[in-house]
């Protein structure tokens, strides 16, 4: 099936290119989205009366983007999620998700702008794109954790498997510490003990 870009579409075409495409995806996504019309003569004859005005259209959009997009790339997001001991969540991160944070730090995202490229199902630093127009994308890090706390120290570049492995190398040394502590200790009595059996021998 054959339509005409009313915008650019990534690995499609650029605005005003007619491309051949599945109709499912003509159909469910450029025509419902607005982003194509089917490539008759009338519509065809359409676009080119309106070219100049649709692409005048897109280059405000596109500037309005990227001002956006200078705020907003790079940014750093807090999302608190439950996880295991180990750092696996229970359920994973989505493109809401990220919208809905972003949203909350004073930043208009919708949730169909954002792409995750791998599925997040672990504590961490990971990493989003916000499509913000066609030709206008940026990236955002999202800092999955299961507290404010452990947030901070994920952003200080440690991660919660290393810091849980601190504390129990740390809580094994002071398990041994204490052994340490309680065999000396033991030492200390049985040589204490040593004069006494003596003077109970002497005294027989």
């Amino acid at each position: 099936m054959e339509v005409i870009l009313l915008e650019r579409v990534a690995k499609l075409g650029q605005m005003g290119d007619v491309v051949s495409v599945k109709p499912g995806y003509a159909r469910n996504y450029l025509l419902l989205q607005g982003k194509a019309l089917t490539a008759s003569k009338e519509n065809i004859a359409h676009f080119e009366a309106q070219k100049a005005q649709l692409e005048a259209n897109n280059l405000e959009t596109k500037k309005e983007a990227e001002a956006l997009g200078e705020k907003l790339d790079g940014q750093k997001f807090v999302v608190i999620r439950a996880a295991s001991d180990g750092g696996n969540l229970y359920g994973s991160v989505s493109p809401r998700d990220v919208a809905n944070v972003a949203t909350e730090n004073g930043y208009t995202v919708e949730r169909k702008q954002v792409i995750i490229p791998d599925p997040i199902k672990e504590l961490g630093l990971h990493t989003a794109v916000v499509h913000l127009h066609p030709e206008v994308e940026v990236e955002v890090i999202l800092n999955v954790a299961r507290s404010p706390e452990e947030a901070e120290i994920q952003a200080q570049g440690k991660s919660i498997q290393e810091l849980a492995a601190e504390e129990e190398a740390a809580a094994e040394f002071e398990i041994s510490e204490l052994f340490d502590d309680l065999g000396s200790a033991a030492s200390d009595d049985d040589e204490g003990d040593a004069p006494a059996a003596a003077t109970s021998e002497d005294e027989d």
